[in-house]
């Protein structure tokens, strides 16, 4: 199987996905079937266990659809069990250094390449398919690094001349606090660290990212006028919950309650 999506990244070809942090199958499978290129299970702010990680992949999976584990942290035992479940690759929080760039690929890859632990689950047909797997493993498995520290911004170059990193996705909430302004994106100095991330980014051999949490697909083709490649577009709560109260505010609007 080759994986479409990081032909995508390598090639600087739009892709457009979203966010699941709602532990059911059928949210997974009615996002999958909305025409979303990939969509990342949210595993650092969700309460979804593993057992409804590996349902989840298999739904969106099965659907033609790239599935995406983001992981709590960048740790060789989440990434291992995301990875063996069939995730077809991690978006990897606080990477800050070359350091923790270099140790998300060794905890995706096998050896030579990296230094994952070999097991049979799903990812390698449950014991049956482990060569064929090895192959996907090694050429079409995918690492995400989230950039939303100062440091990371101040480290960016390093962090992406990393061997085995495909794209890089910008945390802007993270990165707010890291400056000690939690929440604040709009504020000058977290803008201007933010623009010398577009600016790298228009340079960067790899599609950049960007997820914008709230749907609302008019600053989403802002950000892809930016340059940006690899755009998340909100996530299963907000679309959920602003269409509710979107309907709601209409209709009060005409009849109150």
């Amino acid at each position: 199987m080759k994986n479409t999506l990081k032909q995508k990244l390598h090639n600087k070809t739009l892709s457009i996905g979203s966010w699941i942090t709602i532990g059911n199958t059928s949210i997974a499978e009615i996002m999958a079937k909305a025409g979303f290129d990939w969509l990342t299970i949210d595993l650092e702010h969700s309460a979804i266990t593993f057992e409804q990680t590996q349902q989840l992949i298999q739904i969106i999976d099965l659907a033609g659809v790239t599935p995406l584990v983001r992981v709590g942290e960048n740790s060789s035992y989440l990434i291992k069990r995301v990875m063996d479940s069939g995730a077809h690759g991690v978006i990897v929080p606080m990477v800050n250094s070359k350091a923790d760039a270099q140790y998300a690929v060794d905890c995706v890859k096998y050896p030579p390449v990296g230094k994952r632990g070999v097991g049979l689950g799903r990812a390698q047909g449950f014991g049956f398919a482990f060569e064929e797997y090895k192959r996907f493993d090694r050429e079409d498995s995918i690492v995400i690094v989230l950039i939303e520290h100062i440091d990371a911004v101040r480290n960016i170059e390093e962090i992406l001349a990393v061997d085995g990193i495909d794209a890089f996705i910008i945390g802007p909430y993270d990165l707010s606090a890291s400056m000690g302004m939690p929440g604040e994106i709009n504020n000058p100095e977290v803008k201007k660290e933010l623009q010398k991330v577009i600016e790298f980014s228009k340079t960067y051999k790899r599609a950049s990212g960007f997820h914008v949490a709230q749907p609302d697909p008019v600053i989403v083709t802002k950000k892809i006028d930016e340059g940006y490649r690899f755009i998340g577009f909100g996530l299963d709560t907000l679309f959920l919950g602003t269409s509710c109260r979107e309907g709601l505010k209409y209709i009060d609007a005409i009849h109150k309650r």
